[in-house]
């Protein structure tokens, strides 16, 4: 298969970076990042693209078009809610292909009132009211019709207080029954075809900030899958996409919203062996898919992750064996994902240690190559590692030691580093 051009636009977004990871190792994909302003995308995407205008800039569809041309990206991938509706907006004028709904089901999607007006007729839906003197039923749910996650929502109890936040809200807001029980994403991929293919249930467990930090897969029932197949065929969908649905206080599903693009914890649809934006990128260019999940269970726990951008420039390492590369007869496995990029870097790496035994053996019993190396020095216990470092070739040394670091920094006025920050040395982009 030729390379297919992936642009990712806004690539900062958690949306993004899932884009990322899930595109990034696929050998004929070349995934490229946008965004408006510097972000996390900087620090993942080694083809990254910084200063487009924001959304509402009046500049933005001209020169965005420009962009996608000059660059000819085959694909597009919006990763935002309001880029979904107005690249879709923009999809005429592209020469290429935006993975995402069709400007009707993207408007619909991006507004609740608009969703539950389409599946009104459905049992699943959600009931609501027009207004706060039909309200016969306290707590009820008021949120923003046109919004993303919780932000917003918020749970009213009296009528004098729907009133207040009626009253002081700008913004159309959907006043919805209160839903008590537990809720549930269901990430779901529709085929060219019309079929649904994929249908994942995951419990969002635990969220910080409306994202979701600890979600598990849980097998979907025939009703689950069968709210699937009725709103991808009345929102007409295609590609992946996912839906929420919460139980209301007689153990029933009823619908939050619909979203017609990808999730950040659809990872674990990933985890289990379903590929959503990758299949999506086969489906749009008008290839039958095979869907193949093969984990019924699957959990995962997100914190946030360091990326670096670090002011030290190299051209040669100096790296310790005891405790660096090898510890306690196990592979220190930062230290060799370091090595390796050095190594396709083209970044010489000199091993230096006071091993007292045999290093050749020592390598050889952590299945570690001496070919990783361009020389392999051992000193005498009385030497210091200082005397045999050339400070010419604009090294960095690296040490569990932090008397063998000081002596190298003050002797020779070079960077060095530990185990404890040697992740700043390591390129996310790569």
């Amino acid at each position: 298969m030729n390379t297919v051009k992936v642009l990712v636009f806004p690539c900062g977004s958690e949306i993004g970076l899932e884009l990322h990871r899930s595109l990034k190792g696929i050998r004929f994909v070349e995934v490229h990042g946008a965004s408006s302003v510097r972000d996390h995308g900087a620090f993942v995407y080694a083809n990254y693209h910084e200063g487009m205008p924001y959304l509402n800039d009046p500049s933005f569809d001209e020169e965005f078009v420009s962009f996608v041309q000059e660059h000819g990206f085959d694909v597009v991938f919006p990763a935002l809610d309001d880029a979904i509706v107005k690249l879709v907006d923009l999809a005429d004028k592209l020469p290429c292909t935006v993975i995402a709904a069709s400007k009707q089901t993207a408007d619909i999607c991006r507004n609740k009132e608009a969703t539950y007006q389409v599946l009104s007729d459905c049992w699943f839906n959600p009931r609501t009211y027009r207004d706060a003197s039909s309200v016969d039923a306290y707590p009820v749910l008021l949120k923003p019709s046109v919004g993303q996650g919780s932000a917003g929502v918020k749970r009213i109890d009296t009528p004098e207080e729907l009133e207040f936040e009626l009253a002081t809200r700008s913004d159309k807001q959907v006043i919805c029954e209160f839903l008590p029980g537990e809720e549930y994403t269901i990430d779901c991929f529709t085929d060219r075809h019309g079929e649904v293919r994929f249908a994942s249930q995951r419990v969002r467990n635990r969220t910080k900030a409306g994202i979701s930090v600890n979600s598990y897969l849980t097998q979907p029932s025939d009703e689950v899958r069968g709210i699937a197949e009725q709103i991808s065929k009345r929102l007409g969908l295609r590609g992946m996409w996912f839906f929420q649905l919460k139980l209301n206080a007689q153990g029933e599903y009823r619908l939050l919203e619909v979203a017609p693009r990808v999730a950040g914890t659809m990872c674990l649809s990933r985890a289990i062996g379903v590929n959503l934006p990758l299949l999506a990128i086969f489906d749009a260019l008008g290839y039958d898919v095979d869907v193949m999940p093969q984990f019924d269970a699957c959990e995962v726990d997100r914190a946030l992750s360091n990326a670096y951008a670090l002011e030290c420039a190299y051209d040669a390492v100096y790296i310790d064996f005891d405790d660096t590369i090898v510890r306690d007869g196990q592979v220190v496995l930062p230290t060799v994902q370091f090595l390796y990029q050095c190594v396709n870097r083209g970044i010489p790496v000199h091993l230096l240690s006071r091993h007292e035994r045999d290093i050749h053996e020592s390598l050889a019993a952590a299945r570690l190559s001496e070919d990783l190396f361009d020389s392999i020095v051992i000193i005498r216990p009385d030497q210091k590692k200082s005397a045999c470092i050339d400070a010419s070739l604009n090294p960095v040394f690296i040490d569990d030691s932090f008397a063998e670091r000081r002596d190298v920094h003050r002797t020779l006025g070079i960077k060095v580093f530990g185990l404890d920050n040697l992740d700043a040395l390591i390129d996310r982009r790569e």
